[in-house]
């Protein structure tokens, strides 16, 4: 797995493995975060989640442009580093949110995500611009999709652990206060103090059931309970962000230790001045007008797998709360599901590219990224055929049932797993081998821009994330699983139209 590759890359690696540790931390629970402090609606929630999450990935052209303008990618990567560390240091600060500081703390919370999304511009895509960079060495070049493969099982490894950390400080700040996590409570908390006597009867009963369930008094001061419970929840969770802080100065520390091992454009460039006929620069310029093509075509298929991959922070986070029996795990925590599916199967799908290959039957790039949404496509096919068998109602409708009947609707965790297995496999041959496309295919001047446009793709389709919970709302789920198979199958239907052209490009 790790023969012949350079040995820059396990450096850069660890480096970004500790920056995705740290991100995923925060990123498990931001939407249901927003939901339990501030008492925001889930489609609210989600919108303020997509326009965070696509921040992250355009300001990673911005990033890019001022890496490939300075030729100082590492000194962007390690500014980068130093503003999301101030950013997940706003976050920290445990302040209970009341109707009086409702604003400027929701506010705060929103610059304190602009400073995350703003370094993860300056680090994320000029990090892969670096080791793109490694591979360009011919010793190293026909390692390019591998070595991009172990480099994605890094940041992996990073994400599979994070979602544990979150609901584990959350639940043990609760059990040091007296009191149980509950995944409906903060809701039905928000609903009493903005409401009290006017709460729907159902709900009001749901609540006093609940308190008692949690290790409260129902017969007491409802309304200070409910402050306790909510400033108690989420506590817990600020105190998983100190972690965050830790795992960027961690990464900050790898990265400056380590940075000597990697690739310097700048100096690079410098010695090797060649001069150029005319004829050969229209030759260069139209080489490159053909690949810039072929780059947005692929960038146009990554932004519907983004965003029907992505909905796993929003729309199938929300239902494993609702329609999975949790029992002890908690509904963050199942986002880790597609972590540990990266980490043990890309030794298996990289087994696969490597003996096809050897027998002379390899798969290029572009056809493994349409082969991928295929994969994705099967993921929503499987989901969407199960919510329909099952019958379940749209998720607003299912909150209103009684506790017995919703809880006698649930499935067992099996389905989560059958879902995230389609969908990381799906990831696998088209996430890491879209990166190694891109190194590929971009200009050596615009490798940080290129890598940029790539994220910035992945910008546009999580602007469209808050569609998800919409559908899942206000339809029966399997309407909202059925829109992501339909965006799947289509954008794999136009990849292999385009593979012969995409082949010859990049050849």
């Amino acid at each position: 797995m790790f023969k012949n590759q350079p040995k820059g890359l396990i450096p850069a690696a660890l480096s970004n493995m500790g920056e995705r540790f740290g991100y995923y931390i925060m990123n498990a629970v931001l939407v249901l975060f927003l939901c339990s402090k501030f008492g925001l609606k889930e489609e609210t929630s989600a919108i303020i989640y997509s326009c965070f999450y696509a921040g992250i990935y355009v300001l990673s052209l911005v990033g890019g442009l001022i890496a490939d303008k300075t030729r100082n990618y590492k000194g962007t990567i390690i500014t980068g580093l130093f503003i999301m560390t101030a950013g997940y240091i706003l976050l920290s600060f445990p302040i209970f949110a009341t109707a009086e500081n409702q604003a400027w703390l929701l506010t705060l919370t929103c610059c304190a995500l602009f400073l995350i999304a703003f370094g993860n511009g300056l680090f994320k895509g000029n990090l892969q611009a670096i080791v793109g960079q490694l591979y360009d060495d011919p010793r190293y070049a026909s390692q390019r999709d591998s070595g991009f493969q172990i480099f994605y099982v890094f940041i992996n490894i990073g994400g599979l652990i994070a979602p544990f950390v979150a609901p584990l400080l959350r639940s043990w700040w609760l059990g040091e206060n007296g009191l149980i996590y509950n995944a409906s409570l903060p809701a039905l908390c928000h609903e009493y103090l903005s409401l009290t006597d006017n709460m729907d009867t159902q709900n009001l009963n749901n609540l006093y059931a609940l308190i008692t369930e949690v290790g409260g008094n129902a017969s007491g001061n409802i309304s200070e309970f409910c402050k306790q419970y909510l400033n108690v929840f989420n506590t817990g969770i600020h105190y998983s962000f100190i972690a965050s802080v830790a795992a960027m100065l961690l990464s900050l520390l790898i990265f400056v230790v380590t940075k000597k091992q990697l690739p310097s454009p700048a100096k690079k460039e410098k010695e090797e001045t060649v001069s150029y006929t005319p004829e050969e620069k229209k030759q260069m310029a139209t080489e490159i007008k053909q690949r810039m093509y072929a780059l947005f075509a692929v960038l146009g298929i990554a932004i519907f797998f983004w965003f029907s991959f992505h909905q796993n922070g929003t729309s199938l986070s929300l239902f494993a709360r609702d329609f999975v029996k949790t029992d002890s795990v908690q509904p963050e925590i199942w986002q880790a599901l597609n972590p540990f599916f990266v980490i043990v199967l890309t030794p298996v799908v990289m087994w696969i590219f490597s003996a096809l290959s050897r027998r002379g039957k390899e798969i290029s790039t572009p056809r493994k990224i349409a082969i991928g949404m295929g994969l994705a496509g099967l993921a929503y096919l499987f989901l969407t055929v199960f919510s329909a068998i099952e019958g379940y109602p749209s998720a607003d409708e299912f909150k209103t049932l009684a506790p017995s009947v919703a809880e006698a609707m649930k499935t067992g965790p099996w389905v989560l797993f059958v879902l995230y297995f389609f969908l990381t496999v799906a990831e696998l041959f088209i996430s890491p081998l879209g990166l190694s496309f891109v190194s590929k295919v971009a200009p050596k001047h615009l490798q940080g821009l290129c890598q940029g446009l790539w994220l910035g793709a992945t910008a546009v389709g999580n602007l469209l994330l808050w569609i998800g919970p919409l559908i899942y709302n206000a339809c029966p789920i399997w309407v909202a699983w059925t829109v992501f198979l339909t965006v799947c199958v289509i954008s794999m239907g136009i990849m292999f139209s385009m593979v012969n052209w995409l082949e010859r490009v990049t050849k």
